[in-house]
């Protein structure tokens, strides 16, 4: 899902930064560590591997705040609010800890994004996706136990509601 309202720009191509987790990627923007044409990945803050689709507002505002919200672009398997600015894409599904492809990003690969044509290109060939995807191992859960854990084994999609059926 992406924000159409509010951004100029209708495409961005550019090296991919990717982080595990929020907390990664806010380090890295407030470092001065996210420059200009960089996109953004963020995985692992999805319905499972957040748990819960952890909400993104922070990094967007801290993207806004180092003046780099018109020339970044952003990539996620969380969230974000209406309050969000620039060019974000979340809820992507399948998330990073089901084995989607977000979860074989890899530093510096090349990202398209292109909202006119509702397209977001990981420019890889098949041959190197498919080869990623099948070595990909999933990360240990955070929990192992109690509500989390049960939430984590029984939560499906964001592209299906997210929902514990």
């Amino acid at each position: 899902m992406i924000k159409v309202t509010g951004i100029e720009r209708k495409e961005q191509r550019g090296p991919a930064r990717v982080f595990e987790c929020e907390e990664d990627a806010m380090h890295a923007v407030t470092s001065g560590s996210i420059r200009s044409g960089d996109i953004m990945v963020i995985r692992y803050e999805g319905p499972r591997g957040g748990p819960g689709m952890r909400e993104m507002l922070g990094v967007t505002g801290a993207i806004v705040g180092a003046g780099l919200s018109e020339t970044v672009g952003l990539i996620t398997d969380g969230r974000f609010s209406g309050a969000t600015r620039g060019f974000t894409v979340g809820h992507i599904a399948p998330e990073a800890a089901n084995g989607g492809p977000i979860a074989v990003v890899r530093e510096n690969d090349i990202i398209s994004l292109n909202i006119d044509k509702r397209r977001i290109d990981l420019e890889l060939s098949p041959a190197e996706l498919d080869a990623r995807l099948r070595a990909w191992k999933a990360p240990e859960p955070k929990y192992t136990s109690g509500v989390f854990q049960k939430y984590v084994k029984l939560v499906g999609s964001a592209a299906e509601g997210a929902v514990t059926g």
